[in-house]
């Protein structure tokens, strides 16, 4: 692979991210555009890394913050087992940790563009050949990036289908309440009926009785309905 040109040291070349513009923390992130997120950043990582060697201080100084921001974010994402169910933990823990597990691919890169840039800072002479062998891990990195996040996307459409069967439990038991109230409605306005002049504030609470299961109806079918859009947006 060719050398890398070395010219002298300067702050004036354009700018790829500034640690200004570096992105933000985490924050209310999900895992999955976390995971993705990573693949974004090792790539952002490697041409702010060959543009420090070149000489570019401000490129240095972004290309540590976003290494700073990889490293943060993938302790999050191998951490995140201990807080998920047995199941949901064990498929992150293969897809990191597994007899094909890449979380030693992942964090061996992060180790390789902090020693680039550990010599880049030095200016020396050594960078040239620790820039080929970080560019050479590109596509093995990227390909193991892809994989955790392949996993995080199926810990949350499994997630996301059990949280649709536990409404959908919870919207068939309230259906059930208002079709046993409904009856009892129903029944009261009957005796109501029966009672005649002594049965008129009876006949008043058993009308609003059965307006409040109309209402309930109303917003189980609407739960019915966000479910069934959260499923198929899924």
């Amino acid at each position: 692979m060719a050398a890398f040109p070395l010219p002298a040291r300067t702050s004036s070349m354009p700018t790829l991210s500034s640690p200004a513009q570096a992105p933000s923390r985490d924050g209310g992130m999900s895992l999955v555009n976390l995971a993705a997120r990573q693949r974004m950043l090792s790539q952002r990582m490697v041409l702010q890394t060959v543009l420090a060697a070149r000489g570019s201080d401000l490129h240095l100084k972004a290309a540590r913050s976003s290494l700073t921001l990889f490293t943060d974010s993938q302790a999050r994402l191998v951490d995140t087992p201990r807080h998920l169910d047995t199941a949901s933990g064990e498929i992150i823990r293969k897809a990191y940790h597994g007899p094909q597990g890449v979380g030693a691919t992942i964090e061996a890169f992060a180790q390789q563009v902090g020693t680039a840039l550990d010599l880049a800072e030095r200016q020396s002479p050594r960078v040239e050949d620790a820039l080929a062998r970080l560019v050479e891990t590109t596509d093995g990195v990227l390909d193991a990036l892809n994989t955790a996040t392949t996993a995080f996307d199926q810990v949350s459409k499994a997630q996301s289908e059990a949280l649709m069967k536990e409404l959908a439990g919870i919207v068939a038991s309230i259906q059930t309440v208002a079709r046993e109230a409904k009856v009892v409605s129903f029944n009261a306005q009957v005796m109501a009926a029966r009672a005649g002049q002594h049965g008129r504030e009876f006949a008043v609470v058993a009308n609003v009785l059965s307006g409040i299961t109309n209402e309930i109806d109303g917003l189980s079918l609407q739960a019915v309905s966000l479910a069934g859009r959260s499923r198929s947006a899924a």
